[in-house]
């Protein structure tokens, strides 16, 4: 069954919003993708519901089975934290509003999912996104490509656990990228 997953990769200042369609032999297509803006001059309220408007119009419009959401972390700026947890739990409460569940993903994860190295820049997961999605262009601005590597991620995911039970079947056995990134989400639960 095609999963349709939205993924975004939450900020106050730009928002990026991506919707795939992943078959389960993990041929993706770009459904829609873009970015919400808000101006930093702009109260804290008004930002939010700029973002909140954004989100209920695209899951109105894409009707996702999932949305895929960075998951929230720094160790360096902690006002950069602050809005993007906002605008993530703007963004999860649109979901469960709908009852459409929310997967969080770490940016180790994505970069893992669809490079094969967590430590991959974003120059490389823009490229890898571009190559999946067979697209003539490369998205931008970055945000774009990261709420794509995210729904991209998610769907992903969930293959590597429908590959691991047939593996376990003896009715499959997961795929090299699908090797490299249950290696590498390995290694990252050990730290």
């Amino acid at each position: 069954m095609t999963i349709r997953v939205m993924g975004i990769d939450p900020g106050l200042t730009r928002c990026g919003l991506a919707v795939v369609d992943v078959e389960p032999n993990r041929h993706s297509t770009l459904v829609a993708v873009g970015v919400v803006g808000t101006e930093a001059g702009r109260s804290l309220d008004q930002r939010l519901l700029v973002i909140a408007e954004a989100v209920d119009e695209w899951l109105d419009l894409h009707s996702p089975h999932v949305l895929a959401v960075e998951r929230v972390f720094s160790q360096l700026n902690v006002s950069t934290v602050m809005g993007t947890a906002q605008a993530s739990g703007v963004v999860i409460a649109a979901a469960a509003r709908r009852g459409i569940p929310v997967a969080l993903h770490t940016p180790t994860e994505v970069k893992a999912a669809v490079t094969g190295n967590g430590q991959s820049d974003k120059v490389a997961v823009t490229k890898m996104v571009t190559k999946i999605l067979r697209l003539d262009a490369p998205p931008r601005p970055a945000d774009a490509a990261d709420a794509l590597a995210l729904a991209i991620t998610h769907a992903w995911r969930r293959g590597v656990g429908m590959q691991g039970a047939a593996a376990a079947s003896g009715a499959g056995a997961a795929t090299p990228a699908q090797r490299l990134w249950a290696e590498a989400e390995a290694r990252a639960r050990r730290r």
